[in-house]
């Protein structure tokens, strides 16, 4: 087959000269020019991204692997988001990052791309690029962190939020608060629980875009670099195959992600992720198909949030291998993956070696798990809620609202002992949403106020048009649509307001007469969002909403390998 790759390093006369000679100045033999497929190992290493601090090391690994199978690796860096440092949100940044992804790929000379890929917006940023360019791609995760050990006991991120709320109400001292930050990120990796960079790692093992086992290697375990270097042998195999995403990402491929995410108990974040790759690749994936596949299947993972162990615990009693294995009779078995082989293939030695861990079918730890997408006159486009980490008790609930017009005003008030709130109020919250932020960020499992932390109160029904982490928990109504930013109903929400939830009937109700709502609308006025330059901007008036996934309306579907034009 022809390579991509030599209509740069293939070429005779001043062009081939030009391409060939400035990459020789690495000291790189003329023989790695001739019909060798160059492989891209796109790199999301940054020390501002501290879950990826650690990919240099792992792309050695990819590069061996290359060269082991008669490849050319070339590392290449990219925009790169680290969710625990980006400001305002990473989130805002993840179309930015796919479109840095997608024009490296087309412009360079590669026939093929290893993507290095960890936290939670770098996963889907570097997939949603690679889809859009369309050549041989592989993923590669950076793994989770070793899980943290406190004072006699095990912990991770989800103890944050614990530990916060036990700090705002008076029960935790903040020299305790600050020593457990090292105690926590003990090694190099992401997450250790099943956050959303978890999410990610199982959500592009469960599309077929990695090796088996990627998603829930530790970071700090040998074989993390043992399948980054068998990722980079088998890159080169993809390339000779000309395999493709558009061959692996089929409907039936992002039906099987969906299901597994319900199984894992994934975080929320995988809608608009997994919803915005489907766009990249032509595939109309909705938020009822993620009700329709997920929110009858049973939670067999049993871990943080929705449970009680870590990912380092999941990798040793089996991984997501073992998940999938116990959900074929719900999967699309025949789907292939990078590595050739199909779903049932790849899973078919897999077990579960701690059935505490990983439940057996007939076992779950809960019967219905995935996203529920509720709908009513305050989410007239929908709204979601993850039942594993919510309170069963508050799933059908009618409460008075108090309401947060930003999350500035959130944070003056949530803290204010005179607030007037109890145990039944519903927390709301505006114009956090994809364009109000803008950006939207993971603010939707908002603090509870502290004189009712205090009495005990640990979880109140909360709504909100923005995101939540993957390692939060709570009775949390998240990414409603459309959002208060535009106009949508949530933007009309007064204090004192009753609101009916209703999670079985998929029902989310503002008890508001219609008469009383228009009056509302037509005294409505927009926040000022006061940004009027530069990607921000572009980003405010091309960013879909939430239950589209969040991309910029043009960067839709693939736009090819091909460059038109050549400057030499």
């Amino acid at each position: 087959m022809k390579l991509r790759s030599s209509d740069w390093f293939g070429r005779e006369g001043k062009d081939g000269f030009i391409y060939r000679a400035w990459m020789k100045n690495q000291g790189i033999p003329d023989d790695e020019f001739r019909d060798k497929p160059v492989i891209g190992i796109c790199n999301t290493w940054s020390e501002l991204t501290p879950c990826n601090a650690h990919f240099r090391e792992l792309a050695e690994s990819v590069k061996k692997g290359v060269w082991e199978s008669g490849g050319f690796p070339l590392e290449f860096p990219v925009m790169s988001l680290g969710e625990t440092i980006v400001k305002p949100t990473a989130m805002l940044f993840r179309n930015l990052m796919s479109m840095t992804v997608e024009e490296s790929i087309r412009a360079n000379p590669l026939d093929g791309v290893v993507l290095l890929v960890g936290c939670d917006k770098t996963t889907p940023a570097s997939v949603m690029g690679a889809c859009s360019v369309d050549i041989p791609t592989i993923a590669v995760s950076g793994g989770p962190m070793l899980t943290g050990k406190f004072k006699g006991r095990d912990m991770a991120t989800s103890d944050i939020w614990r530990m916060s709320e036990a700090s705002r109400s008076g029960e935790l001292d903040q020299e305790t608060f600050r020593n457990a930050e090292a105690a926590m990120c003990r090694s190099q990796g992401h997450c250790a629980v099943m956050g959303t960079a978890s999410t990610m790692g199982c959500m592009v093992e469960s599309l077929g875009l990695t090796l088996p086992e990627n998603a829930a290697i530790p970071a700090a375990d040998s074989r993390r670099k043992v399948l980054a270097q068998l990722s980079g042998r088998r890159i080169v195999d993809m390339v000779k195959e000309d395999l493709k995403p558009s061959e692996i990402l089929t409907r039936e491929a992002f039906e099987n992600a969906v299901i597994a995410n319900a199984a894992i108990g994934g975080s929320t974040n995988f809608l608009i992720h997994l919803m915005a790759i489907a766009g990249r690749v032509g595939i109309n994936l909705t938020l009822d198909d993620f009700d329709r596949l997920g929110s009858k299947i049973p939670l067999l993972a049993n871990l943080q949030p929705s449970g009680k162990y870590f990912m380092e615990d999941f990798y040793y009693a089996g991984g997501l291998p073992a998940v999938m294995k116990e959900l074929l009779p719900h999967l699309h078995k025949s789907v292939v993956s990078v590595n050739g082989k199909t779903v049932e293939e790849n899973c078919s030695s897999a077990e579960s070696f701690d059935e505490e861990i990983i439940a057996k079918l007939d076992k779950p730890f809960q019967e219905n798990s995935g996203i529920a997408v509720v709908y009513g006159n305050l989410c007239e486009n929908g709204a979601i809620i993850k039942p594993s980490a919510a309170s069963e008790e508050l799933m059908k609930h009618r409460g008075q609202a108090i309401v947060f017009e930003t999350i500035e005003e959130f944070h003056e008030r949530i803290n204010d002992p005179e607030l007037e709130a109890d145990e039944t109020n519903i927390l709301v919250l505006k114009n956090v949403g994809p364009k109000g932020y803008p950006g939207m960020p993971e603010v939707g499992n908002m603090g509870l106020p502290p004189k009712l932390l205090k009495k005990g109160v640990k979880d109140m029904v909360r709504i909100s048009d923005g995101r939540m982490s993957g390692t939060a928990f709570g009775t949390t109504f998240l990414h409603v649509s459309p959002e208060s930013a535009i106009g949508g109903n949530l933007a009309f929400v007064q204090d004192g307001d009753w609101i009916e939830v209703d999670v079985e009937n998929r029902r989310l109700h503002l008890d508001v007469p219609p008469d009383e709502l228009e009056k509302r609308k037509r005294n409505w006025k927009p926040i000022d969002l006061g940004y009027d330059r530069g990607y921000v901007k572009m980003f405010i008036d091309h960013v879909e909403q939430a239950d589209k996934g969040m991309d910029l309306d043009y960067l839709k579907g693939s736009s090819g390998s091909e460059v038109s034009r050549d400057s030499h």
